[in-house]
């Protein structure tokens, strides 16, 4: 049986992290939530040799001072879960600063292994890493890496044993951070940490040596590291020395030695022990590191003369966005008209195979209409998050942050709710999620309610249908519109909520902008496969559920006087229409009796419940139907139209749902524009709001379902009035 150890895999964003996960790990990971946040956790698990590692990928961070939920979460689970080993990413084109972070590891006790990521573009770039020299000047091994190839993984996983192999086992952990504190070279305190200079060192080590005079305490933080954070003012760790049973003691004693540094070199002590990392980081690294002094061409310089441009940035920007719609259609048309023809014929064949009655029903109206129908769009969904998933690794999004900084600051936002606004555009989960980097909380809380007006890829399948339906020549100008409006809205929305309920300043915006790299088959693979698996899953499980229950509640109650009835819509039909002939009287009397089915069915009977509110708007009570499962998840308004519309007379069976669309009388344009963008503003699927309620709590969840609900009703409301007289103008209503 091959025994189980844990490697952390940490680093600074941009780093190459997750490409040395996936290289790493392959498929063979999961993902979930880390223990009380919705912060997302990857685990992976790779065997080598005799062992079984468990792969953990942290979030990227610059640093263990937890200014933001993602440091927050990286250091808990360092403390608290204490992997065997923790392996930093480490950008290979910027050394010293991700040394930064690697020494911090060091600090905490834990074994570590430096992964000098992506030394290609190092190499490109004249730079030349002596890993042997790094590792005698730090104390640790280092490997060099190529994630996007998988360069070096076999070594790094050789070093991982290795190191371990010479680390005492974690029920000695105390005689190892004795030695750390010490500074001690023995086997049995094989871990290096800084040295901060005499001045500091002589204030460190009695604060370290009190830490550790509670055994049940320092056996839970390292002394070293926690006497440290205290000289640095860390609010988590003056919050955990209140545990020490000479916390008292303690603080005093540290804020003193605060006064003493800051008194000493006139800067506040963080910042001086700040300047002294950086100090022994270069002094590490003045001979293992060397980088050539001949010019050599920057493609990212290059480049950024025309995407960071102050006239062209931004309209190139919505240029490349623009681009990204035609692509999607007129790429995705084609594959999605194919798996329309695959479903109804797969539909036809369980006509001609199976007895008419309920099953037969619910084969075809339910669960084919309803899961074939979302099915359909997976193509368009392929595309769009293929084209963003290139953009992402290119490092395209990061400077399109920074275009939209200012525009933002002028809705009360800035720079850095810029990736949770375009991940909107893929899903309003892990856009909801991403808001932890924010460090305000008013921004933090602005942003997340500003999310959800985004155009996720569920509502992608609703106004492509809707649009392709009543706008064939224009419908990627209309999706486009829709999710324009959806910018627009959101940024609208936070000028109010910014000068009423989230007044305040919005804090300043400082974000990495990585070197441009060419995005790897493999990369792009994994995030697109991700994706969609995720939304094939939904369709093959929720959704398909929710078909079933959708087509119930359409099929019963059952009327009892469907004869009578048929008699008297005949008589009815042949009295008006006697030129007509007997197939046009019985598919005329067949979908006479489908709408008095639906009407009497309990779905029927919630759509005329629901009417009058939506009547305004110009809705039906089949739209009504339609929106009550879309508060469960978006891609349902497609297969319960699907369901509803789909059921008919014999001979109308291969009619298509835009057909049936545009032969209701109650469908038409205006009806379809407005219904798109209720769509649009009305609240999130329930995974969202779960989330807002985990992320911002449950006033501001509470909050976002009434905001969202009436703000969607105005605002369709308005585009109707709007509308009207432009489409009765140019006489394309219907």
């Amino acid at each position: 049986m091959k025994k189980n150890l844990s490697i952390a895999l940490a680093g600074n964003p941009n780093a190459g992290k997750t490409s040395l996960f996936n290289a790493i790990t392959g498929s063979h990971h999961k993902v979930g939530n880390y223990p009380g946040v919705t912060v997302e956790k990857r685990e992976g698990f790779v065997d080598h040799g005799d062992l079984r590692f468990k792969i953990v990928d942290l979030p990227g961070i610059y640093s263990l001072t937890a200014y933001s939920l993602d440091e927050v979460v990286a250091r808990d689970f360092l403390l608290e879960e204490r992997p065997d080993i923790v392996v930093d990413v480490l950008d290979s084109t910027n050394l010293e600063r991700n040394l930064y972070l690697c020494l911090q590891f060091q600090e905490l006790g834990i074994p570590v292994v430096g992964a000098l990521n992506m030394t290609d573009e190092a190499e490109e770039k004249g730079i030349s890493i002596d890993e042997r020299l790094l590792s005698e000047s730090l104390g640790i091994p280092f490997v060099k890496t190529v994630g996007t190839s998988g360069k070096g993984i076999k070594t790094l996983l050789d070093e991982c044993v290795a190191l371990l192999a010479s680390t005492p086992p974690k029920g000695e952990k105390e005689d190892r951070e004795a030695g750390i504190a010490k500074g001690s070279k023995k086997a049995g305190a094989p871990l290096k940490t800084a040295h901060y200079g005499q001045e500091i060192e002589s204030r460190l080590e009695p604060l370290t040596e009190l830490v550790s005079s509670d055994k049940d305490f320092s056996a839970r933080y390292p002394a070293r590291w926690l006497a440290i954070k205290l000289l640095e003012n860390d609010e988590n760790a003056i919050k955990k020395a209140r545990e020490h049973s000479r916390g008292g003691e303690i603080l005093v004693k540290a804020e003193a030695d605060r006064a003493w540094i800051t008194s000493h070199f006139g800067k506040d002590s963080e910042i001086v022990i700040t300047e002294q990392r950086y100090g022994y980081i270069r002094g590490a690294t003045r001979e293992a590191l060397t980088q050539s002094t001949h010019p050599h061409f920057s493609p990212t310089e290059f480049i950024d003369r025309l995407t960071m441009n102050h006239f062209l940035g931004l309209p190139l920007f919505f240029l490349i966005i623009w681009g990204i719609f035609k692509l999607t259609f007129a790429l995705g048309e084609y594959p999605a008209a194919l798996l329309e023809t695959l479903f109804g014929s797969l539909a036809d064949l369980a006509r001609i195979l199976l007895p008419e009655g309920f099953f037969r029903s619910l084969l075809i109206d339910g669960i084919i209409g309803g899961v074939g129908g979302v099915f359909s769009f997976v193509p368009l969904i392929v595309i769009l998050f293929l084209c963003i998933s290139i953009l992402e690794d290119t490092g395209y999004m990061s400077r399109a942050a920074f275009l939209t900084d200012k525009a933002l600051h002028a809705f009360g936002l800035h720079g850095q709710s810029f990736m949770p606004l375009m991940l909107g555009f893929g899903c309003t989960v892990p856009a909801i999620m991403a808001t932890r980097t924010l460090k305000s909380p008013k921004d933090r809380i602005a942003t997340i309610l500003a999310v959800p007006f985004m155009s996720c890829g569920a509502k992608l399948p609703v106004y492509v249908l809707l649009a392709g339906t009543f706008f064939p020549d224009n419908a990627d100008n209309v999706v486009m519109l829709m999710y324009l409006g959806g910018v627009a809205l959101s940024m609208l929305s936070t000028i109010l909520l910014k000068k009423t309920v989230l007044r305040g300043p919005s804090t300043a915006f400082v974000m990495e902008l990585p070197p441009y790299r060419l995005p790897t088959w493999k990369g792009v693979f994994w995030h697109v496969w991700g994706k969609t698996l995720s939304y094939i899953r939904k369709a093959g499980t929720m959704i398909l559920v929710a078909s079933i229950a959708i087509w119930a509640i359409t099929t019963f109650p059952q009327p009892g006087d469907e004869a009578e009835r048929t008699q008297v819509l005949a008589a009815d039909f042949s009295a008006a229409r006697p030129e007509a002939s007997l197939e046009e009287r019985d598919l005329a009397v067949g979908r006479a009796l489908e709408e008095y089915r639906l009407e009497y069915s309990l779905a029927g009977r919630i759509g005329r419940i629901i009417e009058p509110v939506i009547r305004p708007l110009g809705f039906n009570w089949k739209l009504g139907v339609a929106l009550v499962p879309s508060f469960s998840a978006k891609e349902l308004v497609v297969s319960t139209l699907g369901i509803l519309y789909g059921g008919g007379a014999e001979g109308e069976d291969n009619e298509s749902l835009r057909q049936a669309l545009r032969r209701d009388p109650g469908m038409n344009r205006l009806t379809a524009l407005t219904f798109m963008v209720f769509i649009l503003i009305m609240p999130p699927c329930l995974a969202s709001l779960a989330t807002i309620r985990s992320e911002a709590g449950g006033k501001w969840l509470l909050f976002q379902v009434l905001y969202s609900l009436t703000l969607a009703w105005i605002g369709a409301f308005i585009v109707r009035q709007v509308a009207l007289p432009f489409l009765i103008i140019t006489g394309s209503v219907i």
